[in-house]
């Protein structure tokens, strides 16, 4: 399976949608109907809203609209690895690692609020990417803030790539304070035209302007089950980061600063669930897409071939042993 996904060929798009629906067949057959948490921002609780009356007649609705934007974030994620030139070769390892990672816990195939930031993450991660060497990136930048600002209207804990964002810009282009301001009222211009239609609507209020933001550590429930998804998720990434920084001399220098952007998204995606915590995985979920990126690395470097084909049919078997033996989704 490994040596087909490494190859680029466009029939792989279909095997990779077979495999996504293969390994995430129980989110359709017992649906999970997702709930409204205080983290949630006005646009998630409008567009559930909108959704509640179809998923009444049709129950299957939300695990539809979750797997559709996990196989376009996959496929997303494998175009800018392949047209950024990541890897010394094109593939479809970084589609699968990412609809691999993504089924180890049954709270990332939920629709929720994280799910829809990783889409509008994707995007900015893309726009970051292109400002690289851009002589006047200043419209980029303001619409990377402006994605920024509607992703707190979904997930308001999504602010705090903030200083991802910033930290970013600073990796990808010379220091310029007018391009950090602009990206910083870009962020607020959602906000800002939020503002103008709760006063015009008579429904003013800091407390409902205002987003609550709060620290504090998650309550997990520890398992052997948790042990398991961790190990999986933990090892391919050590190993893909040690494959990264063997081939770092050999990258281009954009290429370099791409993998910089990358472990700083993890890093800040890391942090998160420590805003606004809550009790389920859920938030984690916004730090997998980077986490698969260096998951592709481990399938695409291993030097030692049968390691790659290990791994990836002891993930599949653990996937469905979760599912079918274990606690199940």
């Amino acid at each position: 399976m490994i040596g087909i996904f490494k190859q680029k060929n466009p029939l792989n798009l279909l095997v990779l949608l077979v495999v996504g629906v293969l390994i995430k067949l129980p989110m359709f057959s017992e649906p999970h109907p997702p709930a409204m948490r205080p983290g949630d921002g006005v646009l998630y609780d409008a567009i559930l809203q909108f959704l509640n009356p179809v998923a009444q007649s049709f129950r299957s609705i939300y695990p539809l609209l979750a797997f559709i934007l996990l196989f376009t974030q996959a496929v997303w994620l494998n175009s800018f690895v392949n047209n950024q030139r990541m890897m010394t070769r094109s593939s479809y390892l970084p589609g699968m690692a990412y609809l691999l990672v993504t089924s180890l816990l049954p709270e990332w195939n939920h629709f929720s609020p994280p799910l829809l930031v990783n889409t509008i993450l994707l995007l900015v991660l893309s726009w970051l990417f292109s400002t690289y060497n851009k002589a006047n990136a200043k419209g980029t930048i303001f619409n990377i803030g402006v994605a920024l600002g509607v992703a707190g209207f979904l997930f308001i804990s999504s602010l705090t790539f903030t200083v991802w964002v910033l930290l970013a810009l600073a990796v990808m282009r010379p220091f310029r304070i007018t391009e950090w301001l602009i990206c910083l009222l870009g962020i607020t211009t959602p906000f800002y035209f939020y503002a103008i239609y709760i006063v015009i609507d008579g429904h003013w209020s800091w407390q409902e302007f205002m987003p609550h933001i709060s620290l504090g550590v998650p309550s997990l429930k520890q398992s052997a089950w948790l042990a398991g998804s961790v190990f999986l998720i933990m090892v391919p990434f050590l190993v893909g980061g040690y494959y990264v920084q063997e081939n770092l001399r050999r990258m281009l220098i954009n290429v370099r600063k791409g993998w910089s952007l990358l472990l700083l998204y993890l890093l800040a995606a890391l942090l998160l669930p420590f805003v606004n915590t809550t009790d389920t995985f859920e938030n984690w979920l916004m730090a997998m897409i980077p986490m698969a990126a260096f998951h592709a690395c481990t399938y695409f470097y291993s030097t030692w071939r049968p390691f790659a084909a290990i791994l990836f049919w002891l993930t599949v078997a653990y996937i469905l042993s979760y599912q079918y033996v274990g606690p199940g989704w």
